[in-house]
C-alpha cells in the first residue's frame, strides 16, 4: 500500500500525462448500494468494456481488478486508474480496497459529472452505464480530483465530527421544536428566558410546561418542583420572573398532550446534550494523540473544536505546497466574475467552495481571538484603519484573519513550532 505522499505524487503525474495517452487504461465506475457499473476505455478514448457490473462484496471486487487486469496486458497499458463518483459513504469500501491493492484511485465531482452528461451525445438522458462512462470521460481530460485517504486516526476523526454534526443539529431541532411548536402555544412569555439559563428552562419544561399549573403554585413549591441542585441567585431570580409571567399568561389551555410532549422533548434533549458531551470527550482524546494537536491549542482563539476540524480536514500538512493551496482547502480563496468589465470593477467574494465546516470554525475562532487577545485586535484595528465606513468591512477583516489563522495552524503542524506572535505579521 502506497503513502500517501507517494498517491499524491502520482495523482499529480497523472493530471500532467493523461490527455491522449496510449499508456493508460481508465476505469469509471458507477457507485451504488448492492452492485456497481464499470466502463474501461482509453486515455484515447477507445472503449474496452461499455459494461462490466458487479457486487459490493468480495468477489465482486475481485472480478473488477482482474478483468481490469486482462484488458491491460491485452491492450499492452502501463498503467491503471479507477475513477468514481462519491455517493453517500457507498463508495468507501471500494476505494479502501483499491488502495489497499496498491492501485490508482481518482475521484471526479458529481458538479462535474452532471456539466459533462450532455457532451457525451448531445443527451440528457441519464442511466448507471452512461454514468460511468462519464466519469471515465472526465478522467480522460485530466478533470478529476485526488481521492484523499488518510490515515486511520484522522478518518476516525472525521467520522467522530460527522456524528457530532449530526447530533448537533438534533439538538438545535428540539430547541426549535419546544420554542415554536410547544412554548409558542402554551406559554409564549417563557421563550425570552430560555436562552437565559438551559438548565432551568428545560426543567420547566420538562415538569410543569402548563402556566397555569405554575400559577397555582407557591413559589417554594414551584422552585422546589423544578430544581434539584442547591439554590442560587441567579436561577432564583429567573424562576421567579417565570413564576410572575406565568400569572399573566396567554397561552392556550394546556392539558395531558402538553405535559406530556414537554417531559418527552425535555429528556429527548438532555439524552443528546449528555451525548454530544461525552463525543467531545471522546474526540479530544483521540486529537490528544496526534503530534501537531498541541501546536494547534497553542494560537490564541483555537480551542479543541477548532483543532480538531484543522487536524480533520488538514491531516497531513505537507500534501500542501503553499498557502493558497490551504486557503482553497477551507473556501478562502478570492473568485470574481470579470467578464465584459474592467478587473477594477469586479469584486472579488470568497469561493465557499471548501470544507464548510473547517471556514465556520476558523471564522469564529477569529472572532474570539480578534476580541479576547491583544495581539490580534492590534492587528485587527490597524486592517480597518481609515476603512471603517465601508460596507461590510468588519467581515472582509474577519474572514482574512480566519484565514491566516489556517495558514498559521498548517506552518505550525509543518514545523512543529508552538505559535509565537511574530507569525501573525510574517504570514
Amino acid at each position: 500500500m502506497q503513502s500517501e505522499s507517494e498517491r499524491l505524487a502520482a495523482y499529480r503525474q497523472l493530471r500532467t500525462n493523461i490527455r491522449g495517452s496510449n499508456n493508460h487504461l481508465i476505469v469509471g465506475i458507477d457507485i451504488a448500494k448492492e452492485k456497481h457499473y464499470a466502463f474501461i476505455g482509453s486515455a484515447n478514448g477507445a472503449t474496452l468494456c461499455k459494461q462490466l457490473i458487479f457486487q459490493n462484496n468480495q468477489e465482486g471486487f475481485d472480478l473488477l481488478t482482474s478483468r481490469v487486469e486482462v484488458l491491460r496486458l491485452k491492450h499492452h497499458c502501463e498503467h491503471v486508474v479507477f475513477g468514481v463518483e462519491p455517493t453517500a459513504n457507498y463508495h468507501k469500501p471500494l476505494a479502501e480496497y483499491l488502495i489497499r491493492q496498491g492501485l490508482h484511485l481518482v475521484q471526479v465531482s458529481g458538479n462535474a459529472v452532471k456539466q459533462n452528461r450532455e457532451l457525451l451525445d448531445n443527451r440528457w438522458d441519464k442511466h448507471d452505464r452512461k454514468d460511468a462512462a462519464n466519469v471515465a470521460d472526465l478522467i480522460a481530460q485530466g478533470k478529476c480530483q485526488f481521492y484523499d485517504f488518510p490515515p486511520e486516526s484522522i478518518r476516525d476523526l472525521r467520522e467522530l465530527l460527522s456524528l457530532k454534526k449530526k447530533l448537533k443539529k438534533e439538538e438545535h431541532g428540539l430547541k426549535t421544536r419546544i420554542r415554536n411548536n410547544l412554548l409558542a402555544l402554551y406559554f409564549p412569555e417563557m421563550d425570552q428566558y430560555i436562552n437565559s439559563c438551559q438548565t432551568v428552562s428545560l426543567s420547566v419544561i420538562g415538569n410543569c410546561c402548563d402556566p397555569v399549573m405554575i400559577s397555582g403554585m407557591e413559589y417554594d413549591t414551584f422552585y422546589n418542583t423544578v430544581v434539584f441542585t442547591r439554590k442560587n441567585k441567579k436561577q432564583d431570580e429567573l424562576l421567579y420572573q417565570i413564576w410572575q409571567s406565568a400569572k399573566k399568561s396567554i397561552g392556550c389551555n394546556a392539558g395531558v398532550a402538553a405535559v406530556y410532549e414537554g417531559n418527552v422533548l425535555n429528556k429527548q434533549l438532555q439524552g443528546i446534550t449528555i451525548a454530544i458531551q461525552e463525543l467531545d470527550k471522546v474526540i479530544q482524546t483521540l486529537c490528544s494523540r496526534i503530534e501537531e494537536y498541541p501546536y494547534l491549542l497553542s494560537i490564541p482563539g483555537i480551542g479543541p473544536d477548532t483543532a480538531s476540524k484543522i487536524l480533520a480536514y488538514v491531516s497531513d500538512p505537507y500534501r500542501f505546497d503553499h498557502a493558497k493551496q490551504v486557503i482553497k482547502l477551507a473556501g478562502f480563496d478570492l473568485s470574481a466574475s470579470r467578464s465584459g468589465k474592467p478587473s477594477a470593477k469586479a469584486t472579488p467574494v470568497i469561493s465557499k467552495k471548501g470544507q464548510a465546516d473547517l471556514r465556520f470554525a476558523l471564522c469564529q475562532a477569529a472572532l474570539v481571538a480578534s476580541h479576547r487577545n491583544n495581539l490580534f485586535s492590534n492587528w485587527f484595528a490597524r486592517k480597518l484603519q481609515g476603512r471603517e465606513r465601508e460596507k461590510g468591512i468588519y467581515a472582509v477583516i474577519l474572514v482574512k484573519l480566519a484565514a491566516k489563522m489556517l495558514v498559521i495552524a498548517w506552518t505550525l503542524m509543518k514545523k512543529k513550532e508552538m505559535f509565537a506572535y511574530e507569525q501573525l505579521n510574517n504570514s
